[in-house]
């Protein structure tokens, strides 16, 4: 774990020891080589965001965004070259939605996919794609009919090697660093047209807003996770550190932050649970699942605010891991939605 942080890079080895024993595709069928529901996957990624949230991120993807598509979508054959191996570690997936100059507004995205013969020629750049450096292939969002907007979107599933498909620089984050995000670039990508997720051109966007409420709902556990390993930390240290002839867990204002956080985490993971289960019972959950997001997002951020002031000095030092959960969880009010994003989904859904 220290070694891949350092270095920014992620330990591949992971994919296929936790494919081996059916931990990393958790929420797909047994008999796919899964374990069957969504509340499973949650406390997996809680459990792993206790230990290295960057690592937890790469594994997120892989049985999310780069997976749920093709198996909600996608034909049998493209579940036979992609789905099965990568529910079984051998082949590692990424999602290319984002791109240089679109973030929250997917629609506007500018990479196309125009038919050629038994093809599609893709044109585009991804930003910010997570497993984007090391991937084996990527599903990858793009207009077939760029006059119809947000509807004419199409997935491809782009496999590394394929010619005009380049990962034009690794990027350098903040946090989560041992999770390896990229620049994509496609020019004049030739990808067969049997690789197109679904059965018309057209519908990606729906595919998209499919994938991306299981996506926010495992935010809840991710963020759970980060804040669990923030309060087990920060606990420990207020009742080692001495100042003023004891402890500082005697002082009440810390006190009642630790409480405050014990509290916070125990809704936060009861809220998560709640709506991972309506989700696996087939249950429309688009407004839960935005509500989720942005509760635990914004939470998270208090609890680790409040465990970096307990920690004081210390806290800004990089020898203590309590700055690494606090710059990991900064993402977590930004990506795969911001807040101000799950704010607009859930008050669309109320109808205001």
């Amino acid at each position: 774990m220290d070694e891949a942080e350092a270095t920014h890079t992620f330990p591949k080895q992971l994919f296929k020891k936790m494919g081996e024993q059916a931990f990393l595709c958790p929420r797909y069928p047994l008999e796919m080589g899964g374990g069957g529901d969504k509340i499973t996957e949650c406390i997996m990624v809680e459990e792993l965001c206790r230990v290295n949230v960057g690592i937890a991120g790469s594994l997120m993807v892989q049985s999310g965004l780069a997976t749920d598509p093709i198996y909600r979508h996608g034909t049998e054959e493209q579940k036979e070259r992609f789905l099965l191996p990568a529910i079984k570690g051998e082949k590692i997936g990424a999602f290319g939605l984002t791109e240089p100059d679109v973030g929250s507004d997917s629609a506007a995205i500018k990479t196309k996919a125009v038919r050629s013969g038994d093809d599609y020629i893709i044109n585009g750049t991804k930003m910010f794609i997570t497993n984007g450096p090391i991937c084996d292939y990527v599903v990858v969002a793009a207009y077939t009919d760029p006059t119809r907007r947000g509807e004419g979107i199409n997935l491809f599933i782009v496999e590394k090697g394929t010619p005009g498909f380049t990962v034009s620089r690794k990027l350098d984050k903040v946090g989560n660093c041992s999770a390896e995000t990229g620049e994509l670039v496609f020019e004049d990508c030739r990808v067969p047209a049997e690789n197109m997720i679904g059965e018309k051109e057209g519908g990606g966007f729906a595919q998209l807003a499919d994938t991306l409420i299981s996506g926010r709902i495992t935010y809840g556990a991710r963020c759970t996770g980060t804040g669990q390993a923030a309060y087990e930390l920060t606990a420990k240290y207020a009742q080692e550190r001495i100042q003023f002839g004891k402890p500082i867990t005697k002082y009440q204002i810390n006190r009642f932050r630790i409480a405050e956080m014990a509290m916070y985490l125990d809704v936060m993971r009861s809220y998560t649970y709640r709506v991972a289960r309506l989700y696996d019972q087939g249950r429309k959950v688009r407004k839960e699942s935005s509500m989720v997001k942005l509760f635990t997002a914004e939470i998270l951020q208090k609890i680790l605010n409040d465990a970096m002031q307990i920690h004081g000095g210390y806290g800004y030092m990089m020898e203590y891991p309590i700055q690494r959960f606090w710059r990991d969880g900064r993402l977590f009010t930004i990506t795969e939605g911001t807040s101000e994003i799950q704010h607009l989904v859930i008050a669309k859904e109320i109808g205001l």
